[in-house]
C-alpha cells in the first residue's frame, strides 16, 4: 500500500487543495487518513479508483 501526500494528490487530479477538501465533505472524493497531528494521505489505489471512475464516465458518454 502507497500513501500519497496532499502535493502528490493535487498533482494526479489537478485540482487545489481546497476543492479536495470540498469533495471529500461532501463524500465524493476519497478519504484522508489522518497519520500525525499535522500530516496526511491518501491511500493511492482509493485516489486512482476515483480517477478509474472518471475515465469509465467519460468514455460511457460516447
Amino acid at each position: 500500500m502507497k500513501l500519497l501526500s496532499k502535493r502528490q494528490v493535487k498533482e494526479m487530479v489537478l485540482y487545489s487543495p481546497q476543492h479536495i477538501a470540498r469533495l471529500e465533505a461532501a463524500g465524493q472524493f476519497p478519504k484522508r487518513v489522518q497519520l500525525g497531528c499535522n500530516r496526511v494521505g491518501w491511500i493511492e489505489e482509493e485516489v486512482l479508483d476515483w480517477l478509474q471512475e472518471r475515465i469509465d464516465a467519460r468514455d460511457q458518454q460516447v
